[in-house]
């Protein structure tokens, strides 16, 4: 299997010509995704679950419409004007490193948007694995990557646990995980938030648990708790916020990782740090912001990444979910550049809270 090579976003941009009926395909997309349904699902709050703090993403129509109308008018987002470098990734290192109880280098991957490799504590564990080329119901129509992952399935080690932190097409992808299941080897475990395990079942993998927030897992290696995050979930018209959603906290011999998932801000995460102190990496999103006035209650910006940084404590974190999947009104590649700004007004270092390459990894510790 070929690893990836530098690709410029440029190129992927070079003649788009936006126009409305894009828009209205896009919207469409939703419309479709209401195939996808769930069966009984026990333990869902009358009204379907809610943030912490009590509240639910609950914009109307008429917003989405509207910010839709301003995408088009403004022909946004804007072609990227850097060229993303995919770093070729050592697929033989990779599938070695975990052994025998044992991690030669404890380090976090980052695959591509939200998807991350974590090598610890012995194991191999794959946060929202998401390997297709659309975040879509259907495979012509919806977000199109603008890369391709740094690693493949067939590229990956033997996944001992898979780690989903909401139901959205760009984190739970349905290719992706049957892939997972049917690895040589058997399926890992399934780790997923309230209300998700049925969606796995009613595709044939078994193997899930399903934790509330605050809740504890184990497998070999490592302590798995589910923590809050501030966000919504659905795959369909009629199923808004019928499942959980929220982040990771791995605690491993070599290690605390915090995977924050997809989130607006909120004060869950002084409370995530006070949990669990001394967490060594955190891989937070910095991308899908833009405009702050429809994205603001469910995608933090580059600063408020900062922040989340600042709140739980981590010792040095890198960002994710941004420079894949055209989801929002920034360029692809603005979230580096403000998280650059971001970190100067905060006096962080760029060595404690890095934007990296494609492909590329920083140690546990």
């Amino acid at each position: 299997m070929q690893t990836p090579t530098s690709h410029s976003l440029h190129q992927q941009h070079k003649g788009r010509s936006p126009s409305l009926t894009t828009s209205v395909m896009t919207l469409l997309v939703v419309v479709l995704s209401a195939c996808s349904t769930y069966g009984p699902v026990d333990r869902v709050p009358a009204g379907g679950f809610t943030n912490s703090d009590g509240t639910q993403q609950d914009k109307p129509l008429s917003d989405l419409l509207k910010w839709q109308w301003q995408r088009w008018r403004d022909d946004l987002p804007k072609p990227p004007s850097l060229q993303l470098q995919a770093l070729p990734v050592d697929t033989a290192s990779v599938k070695s490193n975990c052994s025998n109880g044992r991690c030669i280098k404890p380090q976090a991957l980052w695959l591509g948007h939200a998807t991350v490799l974590l090598q610890a504590g012995g194991s191999n564990l794959l946060f929202d694995p998401v390997f297709s080329q659309r975040a879509s119901p259907v495979g012509f129509l919806g977000p199109k990557r603008a890369n391709p992952p740094a690693l493949k399935p067939n590229d990956l080690p033997y996944i001992d646990a898979v780690f989903i932190s909401h139901n959205h097409y760009d984190h739970l992808d349905k290719a992706s995980v049957l892939a997972l299941s049917q690895q040589v080897g058997g399926s890992p475990r399934f780790f997923v938030p309230l209300g998700l395990a049925t969606w796995f079942q009613d595709i044939g993998i078994d193997n899930v648990v399903e934790l509330d927030w605050w809740d504890k897992g184990h497998m070999s290696g490592a302590d798995i708790h589910f923590v809050p995050a501030h966000h919504w979930s659905a795959r369909g018209l009629f199923d808004r916020n019928e499942t959980l959603w929220g982040g990771w906290v791995a605690t491993t011999a070599d290690g605390r990782f915090y995977f924050a998932g997809d989130t607006g801000w909120s004060d869950d995460f002084a409370s995530i740090g006070a949990r669990f102190p001394g967490i060594d990496l955190a891989a937070i999103p910095i991308g899908a912001y833009a405009p702050r006035w429809f994205m603001g209650s469910q995608h933090v910006d580059p600063a408020q990444a900062v922040d989340i940084f600042k709140a739980v404590g981590a010792q040095r974190a890198f960002g994710m979910h941004w420079g894949t999947f055209e989801l929002t009104d920034e360029s692809l590649d603005q979230p580096p550049r403000d998280l650059a700004q971001a970190l100067e007004n905060a006096s962080v270092s760029h060595e404690d809270f890095k934007v990296l390459r494609l492909g590329a990894s920083m140690p546990l510790r």
